[in-house]
């Protein structure tokens, strides 16, 4: 294997196992909710405490990058998670809980823009759309994988301390062998010559090359994780108001990763053929429709309408994320990278959060009626975008 490839498939690996962690906890949530007692809105903190973390440290990381190089933050980052993990497997009540996992997303912050600019400067003479398809999709991958093992075990009668436990201790062994295999290729070292950011004044300092796109690119991704957010969230508890148990309720998650990981993948191909904003708008509409569909249709047709809807729901990232790089300088790929993923944090907070509070005032239903509303403001947005990526692709 190429030492291209290689460092690919680890960035992949780091993103896959990061994603798949935090995602775990859509499946975990409604079992701590039982064990601890936890209404809808204390849910949704527990959640946000974990994405908190990342989008207070998700910049930072990046600068930090720039100075110590990405490798050793990288493996910083997951024995960050390792031991919050473990720690959850100790707590006595809510605070424990948002303490515990607030310290994984602090693990976690220290892995999106890192890998993305690893990769975005290995392959950045030729392939780097691709590789960066390939990275995102390697993320649902994780989730997918982590969601499944997590609601399988739990379904078999596993006590989730123990799975949890497992995970901590796999986030050290990927820490030695992402640490080891980084340093044989001699990639993310610590830079030679540092960016003199002080001497950039003003937005430029970031590498941000038209502020009206990036403006209106930003929203479209807070507003899109979200709902995202929110949504796989809550899916679960919607389930099981549907009449559902518990750990078939937790299935349905799974099953709508499984259209996430297809559709982050496939989407990029989307938006070549289509256009960023074409594309979009279609992927959105879907998004709005297959929520307010899951929501009114009986529990066998929504369970085979969740691979569809997760399709769409998690896809437009790969639309979003994929215009960064139009729009962010080749030297400012670590801060521009987490600056964007900052804006997802604090998405992911926000929608957990929010939808929770409409939950516990007004019901489950109405929360998704709102996020369906919600997922199709980024169409009007997209048209902000369109002369940024016009004087992108006229250069």
């Amino acid at each position: 294997m190429s030492k291209r490839k290689l460092t690919l498939a680890m960035c992949s690996s780091v993103h896959g196992f990061q994603d798949g962690l935090s995602s775990s906890l859509y499946i975990l949530l409604p079992v701590l909710a039982q064990t601890f007692g936890l209404s809808y809105s204390q849910v949704g903190m527990i959640r946000a405490s974990n994405n908190s973390a990342m989008l207070l440290f998700e910049i930072p990381a990046g600068i930090l990058s720039e100075r110590f190089g990405e490798r050793p933050l990288l493996t910083f980052g997951l024995v960050c998670a390792g031991i919050g993990y473990l720690s959850l497997t100790t707590a006595s009540g809510f605070l424990t809980v948002v303490l515990s996992l607030f310290l994984a997303g602090f693990g976690a912050a220290f892995q999106h823009s890192l890998s993305s600019s690893i990769i975005s400067k290995t392959f950045q003479d030729t392939g780097r759309r691709s590789a960066l398809g390939i990275y995102n999709s390697a993320g649902d991958g994780g989730k997918l994988t982590f969601t499944g093992c997590m609601s399988l075990a739990l379904g078999m009668g596993a006590a989730w301390q123990h799975v949890v436990t497992g995970f901590g201790l796999l986030a050290f062994l990927m820490a030695t062998v992402l640490f080891i295999t980084l340093y044989q290729l001699d990639v993310g070292n610590r830079p030679t010559s540092q960016v003199n950011s002080e001497a950039v004044p003003g937005i430029k300092r970031w590498g941000i090359r038209d502020r009206k796109g990036f403006t209106a690119l930003a929203l479209m991704v807070f507003l899109d994780i979200s709902v995202q957010g929110g949504f796989l969230t809550f899916l679960a508890f919607l389930m099981i108001e549907k009449q559902v148990p518990t750990h078939l309720a937790a299935f349905a998650v799974v099953l709508t990763l499984v259209g996430g990981a297809f559709g982050k993948f496939g989407c990029g191909f989307l938006a070549e053929r289509l256009g960023v904003i074409r594309s979009l708008c279609l992927i959105e509409c879907m998004t709005a429709a297959g929520i307010i569909t899951v929501l009114l249709s009986p529990t066998l047709v929504a369970y085979c309408l969740l691979p569809v809807l997760g399709f769409a729901l998690q896809g437009s990232s790969s639309i979003t994320y994929g215009t960064v790089g139009d729009l962010i300088k080749g030297d400012r790929q670590s801060r521009g990278f987490g600056a964007i993923y900052s804006i997802a944090s604090a998405a992911a907070i926000s929608g957990p959060i929010g939808y929770g509070l409409i939950s516990d005032q007004f019901g489950l239903s109405m929360a998704m009626l709102a996020m369906a509303f919600v997922v199709v403001l980024p169409i009007p947005l997209s048209l902000l975008l369109r002369p940024a990526l016009t004087q992108k692709f006229a250069q």
